[in-house]
């Protein structure tokens, strides 16, 4: 298996271990995440603070998710802080939006500080924030490169105008198979239910991506206002097939393992585009060889999602956000992050930046999809909180076993915690990534060679308190 050198050593050592104890690179880092990933990287030497600096920038992201260098860098943050002379820490304290929100929701609850100056969280968490009023408002017309927002990100119906939401990088939601089981490839959330298939099939447990497709599937558009029938009617087009056996059950992240486990029996499930072409660069001996997993988006439609740059309510240093997200928006910056955490970037005109510094990335349909994928994939309409609640409550039930079975769900939310956070700035460490992707059709092609990069494991949620109003 290729591995991309890590330059902290500590790391490097940990997941050697990991590999000669047979564990998989992908199981190591979800073990890192679940122990508290930019925990255990503060550990290494890095210094704690959440003091703001006058000019300067607390940015909290997600680990893995800006481009890093051998030596532990991030060029495009060094780039923007020469340009600009804006300080930035930078803190890679996002392992889970329920989680994150848990321990900053009391103070920002009360209008306090709560150690970050912008965050880039999930279109689901977003929304609360914004709907709650824990965020205030960028001015676009001081991030003019924010003209280059990606049409199909351009809006939401809970910020119609991206005042308050800033999408950074994106992903679809669709189906994926193994090739030696499903030869054939998969079109459509109907084959799924295929006879051959009967219990080889899990979902997602995150109920916006798989009662997308499930609406989709029912001639439902998951962007129009649909209402609670409409979602009862995608719901037991699911469950019938749960409660026959056919569907194995919901997972979490951990999908992507049931999968590419060969001894195990999952065959075909619904996940996120990124974890499948991590999972293939993953099982592969060569970078050329052909993918073992498949992913599509089905004909019917799937979903886009996005995390999005927000400022909380209390921050000071607006100004000083606004020239970070517009210098992200410069499509040859967002091109070099794109080249190194393979995400679909927003910025249209970074893919002609692409051509010039990693050519075989500008035709990978996971960082720029056609037009005609993205008209087929929309964001999923917003919920109110109730609704949210609602939802995730009956599609957990519908699908949660009464017969003995044993099937996976989303983890419990954290309790909130009124304390101010004290965020820990991390330096990001490359791990191994998936190779080009393939187009998403259940077409087999060899894989072109490509620099691996690494890719956040995507998150799946949990109900939200009930007392969040």
């Amino acid at each position: 298996m290729r591995r991309r050198p890590i330059p902290e050593p500590v790391l490097r050592e940990l997941a050697d271990r990991a590999a000669a104890a047979g564990l998989s690179r992908r199981s190591f880092l979800g073990l890192l995440g679940a122990a508290g990933g930019a925990a255990a990287l503060s550990a290494c030497g890095q210094d704690s603070g959440t003091t703001a600096t006058p000019g300067g920038v607390r940015w909290g992201n997600w680990p893995f998710y800006l481009d890093v260098d051998d030596a532990g860098h991030h060029p495009t943050l060094e780039q923007f802080q020469k340009k600009t002379g804006v300080p930035v820490t930078y803190m890679e304290d996002v392992e889970d939006c329920d989680a994150f929100f848990a321990k900053v929701r009391g103070p920002l609850a009360a209008g306090q500080d709560i150690g970050y100056d912008v965050v880039t969280l999930t279109d689901w968490m977003a929304e609360r924030w914004v709907s709650q009023g824990y965020t205030q408002a960028v001015r676009r017309d001081q991030m003019p490169n924010t003209k280059n927002i990606m049409k199909s990100l351009a809006s939401a119906d809970y910020d119609p105008d991206r005042s308050h939401t800033v999408p950074w990088q994106a992903g679809l939601s669709g189906i994926a198979w193994r090739w030696d089981k499903v030869p054939n490839g998969l079109n459509s959330l109907d084959d799924l239910w295929a006879p051959e298939l009967a219990g080889h099939v899990e979902v997602l447990s995150e109920f916006t991506s798989t009662i997308a497709l499930a609406l989709w599937a029912t001639d439902v558009d998951p962007s129009s206002p649909w209402q609670s029938d409409q979602f009862e009617v995608a719901l037991e087009y699911v469950a019938q097939h749960y409660r026959s056996g056919h569907l194995r059950g919901m997972k979490g992240n951990g999908i992507v393992d049931d999968l590419a486990n060969k001894d195990g029996d999952i065959w075909a499930i619904v996940s996120y585009s990124g974890d499948i072409f991590q999972a293939n660069q993953e099982e592969k001996a060569d970078p050329k060889d052909p993918d073992p997993f498949g992913f599509a988006v089905p004909e019917a439609g799937g979903v886009i999602w996005a995390d999005h740059f927000m400022v909380p309510k209390a921050s000071t240093e607006v100004d000083a956000v606004q020239k970070l997200i517009n210098f992200y928006y410069d499509p040859a910056v967002a091109a070099e992050v794109a080249a190194y955490v393979n995400y679909i970037t927003p910025v249209v005109g970074a893919q002609e930046a692409m051509e010039k510094i990693a050519s075989g990335l500008a035709s990978d349909p996971l960082i720029f999809p056609d037009e005609d994928t993205l008209n087929r994939c929309p964001l999923v309409r917003g919920f109110s909180l109730d609704e949210y609640v609602d939802y995730t409550d009956r599609f957990h039930t519908a699908l949660t076993p009464t017969d003995g079975r044993v099937t996976s769900t989303s983890t419990a939310t954290p309790t909130p915690s009124p304390t101010t956070p004290t965020p820990t700035p991390t330096t990001a460490t490359p791990t191994p990534t998936r190779a080009a992707t393939q187009t998403p059709t259940p077409t087999q092609t060899p894989t072109p060679t490509q620099t691996p990069s690494p890719t956040r494991t995507r998150q799946t949620q949990a109900p939200p308190p009930a007392d969040d109003e």
